[in-house]
């Protein structure tokens, strides 16, 4: 078969990318080596994470609010098993979803790793062996990313476990010990800290989501410790041993002193790698980075001019909605449109309770390249909608220009913030002020307004509820 392009890796960069090259009238395959489509994100990442958070932050809401809101229950109790497998139907709809809209597109979608033979042809091969070619004008390499761990751990995916295996125990944990206090390790932590296990996080910076603005760190710790973690911030981890069923950290602090943490499973979760392997790059050409990332320029293109690649295996962070932005992107360019991301407006999320939520620059960020800017900070212990929701914790603080009030950087904790920030992505898109925040009707009583009340901070220190 002859293709105008060809798409290696299913998930939100792969099918996104191939659903946009269809619309431009290009003949698009899309090679994908599990028998779901959807990557990682939909399989084992974003999609199933949520929907256990969900499940568990309603367990944990009927256990500790609910007799507040004057709802009483009686024989409260989780049933695991269940949640998991709502969690699987969720999954499924979501990947279904995707095999509906590669046939609404006309996409071929081929089962099998998908590897080059050269610049132009691209093997298929199935998990029995057998194997079939494609000539293609244009690929795009959107295969991901893995789990990363270290040299020293044995991931035996029983006790000690990345965040796949996570996402399908069989028995909530007694004492879960999570190495990594990022995004993954925290969302999923949370998950079991909310269903009775104990959490012991072990972190080797200073700092919870340490790419992050410093105070949602701050602010993130202190509202998980409520939930029972414990934190061993700049604790180097240096050995992980399995006995039965106990799993023995060591770490080293500040002072060269050696802590031990034990539990009954371990998460490693400190961070993830690009994955390539099975690609054959090197039979295209196609350069690597020495951190295993494939080497594009500006538009996306790799050394091999009609070979693209996006998502988590080029530089950036590894998000499932940068992906998608890189998958339209390729799929315009290659139709000869000028596409354009500006990669400090994509949001961050971390969808732990409260939400963390940030887009643009960080404070650290600022003072680090000399750039003069004020602060404002509204908590949402002074909102009234967080108030009747009893979802006080956090705050938003709104970083913009000394002199022009132009909004360099939003960064918010509390409820809801996941759809908040979308809001001041738009604003910073457009180029907006505080000031232009601050004189915009907002709904009240609503979370939302405390972008409104931080933007009146910082123009002037003007916010009228605190």
């Amino acid at each position: 078969m002859n293709y105008d392009v060809t798409v290696i890796g299913s998930g939100p960069g792969g099918y996104v990318a191939a659903i946009r090259c269809a619309q431009l009238g290009m003949k698009t395959a899309l090679v994908e080596k599990y028998p779901t489509l959807g990557g990682t994100c939909l399989n084992v990442g974003c999609i199933p994470s949520k929907a256990l958070l969900d499940s568990s932050e309603h367990y944990h809401n009927a256990a500790h609010t609910f007799e507040t809101h004057g709802i009483n229950l009686s024989n409260l109790k989780v049933n695991l098993k269940q949640m998991i497998t709502r969690k699987n139907d969720v999954v499924k709809q979501n990947t279904d979803g995707i095999q509906y809209l590669m046939k609404k597109n006309k996409i071929d979608v081929l089962q099998g790793v998908g590897s080059f033979v050269n610049a132009t042809t691209v093997k298929v091969t199935k998990e029995d062996g057998s194997a079939s070619e494609i000539e293609t004008k244009n690929v795009i390499i959107a295969t991901g990313s893995k789990p990363s761990s270290l040299p020293f751990i044995k991931l035996d995916k029983d006790r000690v476990i990345t965040s796949t295996e996570a996402l399908n125990l069989k028995e909530i944990p007694k004492h879960l010990v999570v190495i990594g206090g990022g995004v993954i390790g925290l969302e999923l932590g949370s998950v079991y800290a909310r269903l009775g296990a104990k959490v012991s996080v072990i972190e080797f910076m200073d700092s919870l989501i340490p790419t992050m603005d410093r105070t949602m760190g701050k602010e993130l710790q202190k509202s998980l410790k409520k939930l029972g973690f414990e934190f061993f911030l700049k604790h180097k981890v240096t050995s992980v041993e399995k006995k039965g069923k106990e799993v023995t950290v060591k770490a080293e602090n500040t002072k060269g002193e050696t802590v031990e943490v034990k539990g009954d499973y371990v998460l490693v979760s400190i961070g993830r790698r690009p994955y390539t392997d099975g690609l054959n790059a090197e039979a295209a050409g196609v350069k690597l980075t020495d951190r295993g990332q494939i080497e594009v320029n500006d538009h996306l293109q790799t050394n091999v001019s009609n070979i693209y690649a996006i998502g988590d295996v080029v530089k950036g962070a590894m998000l499932a909605h940068k992906a998608e932005e890189e998958g339209v992107f390729v799929a315009e360019t290659l139709a000869g449109q000028k596409p354009h991301i500006n990669y400090n407006l994509i949001p961050g999320v971390v969808y732990t309770w409260p939400e963390v939520a940030a887009v643009g620059y960080t404070e650290e960020q600022l003072k680090e390249k000399g750039i003069k800017y004020k602060a404002g900070k509204f908590p949402f212990m002074a909102s009234g909608r967080a108030r009747a929701s009893m979802d006080t914790d956090g705050l938003v603080k709104v970083l913009a220009d000394a002199e022009t009030d132009e909004i360099l950087g939003v960064h918010m904790i509390g409820p809801r913030t996941a759809d908040m920030i979308a809001e001041a992505v738009v604003a910073m898109e457009y180029r907006a002020s505080a000031e232009d925040i601050a004189r915009m009707s907002h709904a009240h009583p609503t979370y939302t307004e405390a972008f409104k009340e931080a933007c009146l901070a910082a123009t002037d220190n003007r916010a009228l509820h605190v």
